[in-house]
């Protein structure tokens, strides 16, 4: 039974779940060329629409008649994650003016200048993380990837003095540090946000309750962490918006306790998820493509320019943040009615052929801007600039450090976390 534009029954649905957890971008070539815009069986097993080509995505991105709020969808619609209110009621499922209202509180945090502060103390995060790999330190010795007895290594005659999987020791650990640093989480309270966050971008079917203990997990960490603020404030993000939200009580324009808590998680979350992977991701981009290695190491100041090309060939993010048609509207020629889910592929967008030549190549001269690796107009990712600065430095130093550095495991043995919305590494086994 052939799909229609204007949608067909549930069993007539493509289900592109299988073929995007084993490669997403043969998928998304394929559907950019033959259906840009179609219905589609969505990430949470209901059905949605899925567009592809970038011109169509980059301004969906920015059309205000696809809406972020879920009481948009129809009956019976979209179900998400279904977080608590505590943690829902964020930036993610906002539209203005109450996203507007929620952003001022916090985009000062955010601004390029502001960001740039940081670049000494993420700096000295990345170099005590690369110290604890050399060997003698305290993650040498060890290859948490099982690619192998670390120390003296050998291949094709040349010896290694370490191995080392980047994702738990580097990637992970780097993001952590920082954004409990602007948050003001103290050390003693900092841990592993990762299970927290695979239990959301890529529940385990077989472990249904890991995403009920993840998100119980969550709210009881937010609701001690304000506590903690509201009896000690410091200088911190947190202290700080805490403060603006008695401030602006009178002038009813403040912040309620559910937004207050589901803004501190969206910062956590989203900073630490998105970095993880852009690091992650860059790295290994780096390993695949030799000379655009070698051209690194040889001027390391290209770093800053080269993250808008690591995100473009291989972002944190497939998908978009769903939205839902306020009304009847026409995307890419084909008609999606009020209250479906519209779901906006970012990673298809990035490597459209008609907007960027040669797309699957990693190419770090390239002109990337319009890029929409991390979003497009007023949903455009908060952190992003946090994000980059924090992906320019680890590579830079990971580049210095381990003149060497190199893939572990040949790259077909590499393992994706298991998402149709997330594009980021399990494990990056490396030899250095």
């Amino acid at each position: 039974m052939a799909i229609t534009a204007s949608g067909a029954s549930p069993r007539s649905l493509y289900d592109p779940t299988n073929e995007l957890l084993a490669d997403p971008y043969e998928v998304y070539a394929r559907l950019r060329e033959n259906a840009p815009v179609r219905r589609i069986v969505g990430p949470d097993g209901r059905p949605a629409w899925i567009v592809t080509r970038y011109e169509d995505v980059r301004q969906s991105l920015a059309d205000p008649r696809l809406s972020l709020d879920k009481s948009r969808a129809l009956p019976g619609g979209y179900q998400g994650f279904g977080l608590p209110p505590a943690l829902d009621a964020n930036l993610l499922n906002m539209d203005p003016p109450d996203h507007t209202r929620i952003r001022r509180f916090v985009a000062g945090a955010f601004t390029a200048r502001r960001i740039e502060t940081l670049r000494g103390p993420v700096g000295r995060t990345a170099d005590e993380l690369l110290d604890a790999l050399e060997p003698g330190g305290r993650e040498s010795g060890a290859s948490k990837s099982g690619g192998g007895e670390s120390g003296s290594g050998e291949s094709g005659g040349r010896e290694f003095g370490g191995r080392a999987d980047l994702i738990a020791s580097y990637a992970a650990p780097l993001p952590i540090v920082v954004i409990c640093e602007l948050l003001g989480v103290p050390p003693r309270d900092r841990r592993d946000f990762r299970e927290w966050t695979d239990a959301l971008i890529a529940p385990d079917p077989a472990r249904p309750e890991r995403m009920k203990e993840a998100i119980a997990g969550m709210l009881a960490f937010f609701t001690e962490l304000l506590a903690h603020k509201r009896a000690e404030p410091a200088d911190d993000l947190l202290s700080a918006l805490i403060a603006a939200r008695g401030e602006d009580e009178e002038a009813g324009d403040r912040l309620s306790e559910d937004e207050l808590m589901s803004l501190a998680f969206l910062i956590l979350f989203a900073g630490y998820e998105n970095t993880v992977q852009l690091i992650g991701n860059s790295v290994l981009a780096l390993l695949r493509h030799p000379e655009q290695l070698a051209a690194l190491r040889a001027e390391p100041g290209r770093t800053a320019a080269a993250v808008g090309e690591f995100a473009r060939y291989e972002g944190p993010a497939l998908l978009a943040i769903r939205r839902f048609a306020v009304e009847d509207l026409t995307i890419g020629g084909v008609t999606v009615p009020a209250g479906e889910t519209v779901m906006l592929s970012l990673a298809a967008a990035n490597r459209d052929p008609h907007r960027f030549a040669d797309p699957d190549r990693l190419d770090l001269d390239r002109d990337t801007a319009g890029q929409v690796a991390l979003g497009y107009g007023i949903h455009y990712c908060l952190g992003a600039p946090l994000a980059r600065l924090e992906t320019e430095i680890a590579v830079n130093a990971l580049l210095e450090r381990f003149p060497r550095l190199e893939l572990d495991v040949p790259y077909e043995e590499l393992r994706w976390r298991p998402s149709t919305r997330a594009r980021g590494l399990i494990a990056l086994p490396v030899r250095f």
